[in-house]
């Protein structure tokens, strides 16, 4: 069964994280990040592009005070879910499965930190600079593709942050 079946199926995390999860999910794999913006068309590369999508959608959901805290934390435990399921649907077994999403969790909360800042950096190249260090895990695919893939965040950011936070819930992300 896939992620997306399974999500939609279980609404386990409520709709509104359902439905924004998927939207990030959706646009993580758009197949432009892969071919032109250079993320490797691999299980780790897809893993830093809903990560990077996620950690946007975490960044815009902060600056709604507790309302955007309540349906980030929902955001949160649908992203532990859909890696749960995707670590085991790999074959890791129960016993290190906890010990991976530590890691995962982990990485989305460092991306979440570098992108917060590099995002908020007016300096020339800060965000690019994250992305190279954690999209790319310090792999140069070249500046056409790091720039792409900035431009491509950045506009992803940028039509989150002028959706209301319910229409962010029903997956508008633009």
């Amino acid at each position: 069964m896939s992620f997306l079946t399974s999500l939609f199926k279980s609404n386990r995390f409520g709709a509104d994280a359902d439905a924004l999860y998927a939207a990030i999910v959706a646009a993580a794999r758009r197949p432009a990040w892969y071919r032109e913006g250079g993320v490797p068309d691999t299980m780790d590369g897809r893993f830093d592009m809903v990560a990077a999508v996620t950690a946007i959608a975490l960044i815009r959901l902060e600056r709604d005070g507790a309302a955007g805290n309540a349906a980030a934390t929902r955001l949160t435990e649908a992203f532990v879910d859909d890696m749960d399921g995707q670590l085991r649907e790999a074959g890791v077994g129960d016993v290190v499965v906890g010990k991976h999403i530590g890691k995962m969790v982990s990485a989305l909360g460092g991306r979440l930190t570098a992108y917060r800042e590099a995002l908020a950096t007016d300096g020339e190249g800060a965000f690019e600079d994250a992305l190279r260090r954690n999209l790319y895990r310090g792999e140069d695919p070249g500046a056409d593709a790091v720039a792409f893939v900035a431009a491509g965040l950045r506009r992803v950011e940028a039509g989150m942050a002028v959706q209301p936070v319910p229409a962010l819930l029903e997956g508008h992300i633009a």
